[in-house]
């Protein structure tokens, strides 16, 4: 083999890496630190980067409607128009779901005695039913109690302390996410003011330090990432609004309790990708079965069929192929994504993993047709005939 320069960086680059690599293998613990930290210093930057991506839809879309003349004061007036929107669709969803979320714990709560009445009553007439049960309860199932009694106790005289601190630690956690948020929101407010002024400057800095095609292909990967994050935050807002009408519909046809709270719960809740429908299927169902349980059955019969209707039919013409990710892979994004920022994680890594694809399915494609591979040779395996 040839050493020229080429070949001794490469084998350089491939002794460094295989070095980092085993001493990160022998200081598990100490990397996780060390990356613990540097999320801890960046991840506000991340929500702002995050929340910048988010706001720039709604304040494009404003930005194009105000008059031309406000040559100066367009962006400025896009953007406060653009937070007041969000403030006041927030405060309107408040509006709606916290009243009537107070009458519903209030019912809940006049009914719950009835509730547990009618539950002894039906233990009752199930002992009498049964006697071994009867027996079996007066025996293994007190011990238990009082074991479990005993057991609280001892936890309560050994472990107040600790339950204290915990709770000091949490809620300095709190305030810890509430300062990052803001030191987030900041950095995207500071994103979509000079928006112009920083792309210009980052194709400044890609023409000089780097190949001419590397940069061109970095603003074709950006530009395709912004029009992604675009299309599938504008096309999730509006299906989530579909789906929460779509459900006040259908409850008011089947004359079902709490349509307001529900139906506003199930569009706020569907704006988290995947799981989001489900929750707000979750709690409008155990709203309902306090008051009546056969109306919670079919309440979720109601919710499988739109969601059947919602996924087949108006998800795919709202949101179109901007996603184009398998669903075990938007199930990762969703997980990793929600994991490491919430619900705006959620929101964000799904276009992200999709602009990963679609990146990494061109550049396979491409060394497939230079390799001339054919296509049946990665086509899978058709089943034989028995």
């Amino acid at each position: 083999m040839q050493l020229d320069k080429k070949t001794i960086r490469t084998l350089l680059l491939m002794a460094s890496f295989c070095i980092v690599l085993y001493w990160a293998l022998q200081n598990l613990d100490r990397v996780g630190g060390i990356l613990n930290g540097v999320w801890g210093l960046v991840s506000p930057f991340v929500v702002g980067g995050s929340l910048a991506f988010i706001l720039n839809v709604p304040m494009r879309a404003i930005e194009k409607k105000l008059p031309k003349k406000l040559v100066k004061t367009r962006r400025a007036a896009a953007l406060v128009l653009t937070l007041l929107a969000v403030v006041g669709v927030m405060s309107l969803v408040l509006l709606l779901i916290l009243p009537q979320l107070g009458r519903t714990i209030a019912s809940i709560g006049a009914q719950l005695p009835g509730f547990w009445a009618d539950s002894q009553k039906w233990l009752a007439d199930l002992m009498v039913q049964y006697p071994m049960l009867e027996e079996w309860t007066s025996t293994e199932f007190i011990t238990d109690w009082q074991s479990a009694v005993s057991a609280v106790a001892e936890w309560f005289k050994n472990g107040g302390f600790a339950l204290v601190g915990n709770a000091a630690t949490a809620a300095t956690g709190i305030v810890m996410q509430f300062v990052d948020f803001f030191i987030g929101l900041i950095f995207a407010l500071y994103l979509l003011v000079c928006k112009e002024t920083l792309t210009r400057q980052a194709k400044m800095l890609l023409y000089a330090w780097g190949p001419e095609r590397r940069a061109e292909k970095v603003i074709e990967v950006a530009r395709l990432t912004n029009h992604t994050f675009s299309k599938f935050l504008s096309g999730q807002c509006l299906e989530a609004c579909i789906l929460g009408s779509l459900f006040a519909v259908g409850m008011l046809l089947c004359r079902m309790p709490y349509v307001t709270l529900i139906s506003v719960l199930v569009a706020v809740t569907a704006l988290i990708p995947v799981f989001g429908a489900f929750i707000g299927c979750f709690l409008g169902a155990f709203f309902i079965l306090v008051q009546n349980p056969i109306q919670a059955v079919w309440f979720v019969v109601l919710f499988l069929c739109i969601q059947q209707i919602e996924g087949n039919l108006i998800y795919p013409k709202v949101v179109g192929n901007s996603v184009g990710l398998p669903g075990i892979w938007v199930l990762m994004a969703v997980t990793i994504g929600g994991s490491a920022m919430g619900v705006v994680g959620m929101l964000v890594m799904i276009p992200a993993c999709s602009v990963i694809y679609s990146l990494l399915r061109t550049a396979t494609r491409r060394k497939l047709r230079e390799k001339g591979v054919e296509r049946e040779k990665y086509l899978p395996d058709a089943p034989k005939a028995k």
